[in-house]
């Protein structure tokens, strides 16, 4: 796990695909990005978490290491006041160049962790999107979520209602076998330092 930035309040890494964000339920599931960054900072607190990427996902995770950067952070991905973008390898020729996917989900109690959609009982995630590319069947695009729901990326791309064209390498809404590389990268963070108020920004090229 590449290690991005450090200083005595936040921590930014570059996540694995494979590699949980948090711990899991049980002692095989406890390593994790954040179980790793307070191996590497032993003065982090207990719980320096302020947001994940699912566990497929790669990219840019930060952390939080100090109460007072925890909290600040969690406070600004709360109000949405950072700026993140993701890219994506879609199998399929998406129609149109860009644009903004509303769709209401929630989980399928009955096949966790899949979610699915519900225009009574969802949640409201909102995603814009825009083409970066066209190749061989497939399209890349950059996905920008104003919401952070439950696998949103992975089921704007796929759902019908949304691009109808699923991310490569998904085996939970697409047609991949379990533990195919997922082709869904967080490519850029942009956050305003919680101690310094510096506005800080990092950018992580995909591996696909």
């Amino acid at each position: 796990m590449e290690i991005l930035h450090s200083d005595d309040h936040i921590v930014v890494v570059n996540k694995p695909g494979g590699l949980l964000s948090v711990p899991g339920v049980g002692p095989h599931k406890q390593d994790c990005a954040m179980n790793r960054v307070r191996a590497l900072f032993p003065e982090s607190i207990d719980i320096p978490v302020v947001h994940r990427l699912d566990q497929a996902t790669s990219g840019l995770l930060v952390f939080g290491i100090s109460a007072l950067a925890q909290r600040e952070l969690s406070i600004q991905f709360a109000k949405r006041a950072v700026d993140k973008r993701y890219i994506a390898v879609l199998k399929g020729d998406v129609r149109g160049d860009s644009g903004e996917i509303t769709l209401p989900t929630r989980l399928d109690i009955y096949n966790r962790p899949y979610q699915i959609y519900d225009p009574i009982h969802g949640k409201i995630g909102i995603t814009e999107w825009g083409v970066l590319e066209r190749k061989r069947g497939l399209t890349r695009v950059e996905f920008i979520p104003i919401t952070g729901r439950t696998h949103q990326l992975r089921f704007h791309a796929a759902h019908k209602f949304g691009l109808g064209c699923p991310i490569v390498g998904d085996f939970l809404y697409g047609d991949a076998e379990d533990g195919a590389m997922l082709h869904l990268h967080a490519a850029y963070l942009q956050f305003r330092h919680p101690v310094t108020e510096e506005e800080m920004a990092f950018c992580s090229v995909p591996e696909f």
